[in-house]
């Protein structure tokens, strides 16, 4: 099953990439009208500064209509560029943006979530050979509930449920 869900893995961490680099989608959006400026000239054998206003204008969903495909090859270009902005490129560009706005810079990193989790354990076990020499009695710790959440407790050497890198700031 590990199998058959890998391609599907594999394009959603290359999404997750793509989508946190605004670099990477700026130059892929101009690359993208680039490209499909060229090949629009080729099939529509139209200038190449009209075929570029084309496809920025048909990626921008505007469509003014001045400049449209009549081959099937053209409008079938037309229709994966208006698909692949539509559907993947416009919700990246939104989805970094609205990422950028909620982010809580106070919050703790994993790194150092993991690291107040061992002090804590290397303090309880300090706790309890100092209970031990001086013969007083701890009570038991709560039992504790492993929640599948980032900050959520967990036994000593679990992993955490939070996969723990901070994006950089652009």
């Amino acid at each position: 099953m590990d199998l058959l869900l890998l391609p599907f893995r594999l394009v959603y961490r290359g999404l997750v990439w793509f989508a946190n680099s605004p670099r990477t989608l700026m130059i892929s959006y101009l690359l993208m009208i680039v490209v499909a400026g060229v090949i629009y000239s080729h099939v529509e054998r139209k200038n190449p500064a009209d075929s570029v206003w084309w496809a920025v204008v048909t990626a921008s969903t505007v469509g003014y209509g001045d400049i449209s495909p009549t081959t099937w090859q053209g409008r079938t270009l037309a229709a994966l560029l208006i698909s692949t902005m539509v559907l993947l490129v416009i919700p990246l560009i939104t989805a970094h943006f609205a990422s950028r706005l909620i982010v809580d810079d106070d919050a703790f990193e994993h790194e150092e979530q993991e690291e107040l989790k061992a002090d804590v354990r290397r303090m309880r076990a300090l706790l309890e050979e100092l209970a031990t020499r001086h013969g007083i009695e701890l009570p038991e710790p709560p039992a504790i509930v492993k929640v599948n959440a980032p900050g959520s407790a967990a036994p000593p050497g679990a992993p955490s449920g939070r996969a723990g890198r901070r994006r950089p700031r652009w």
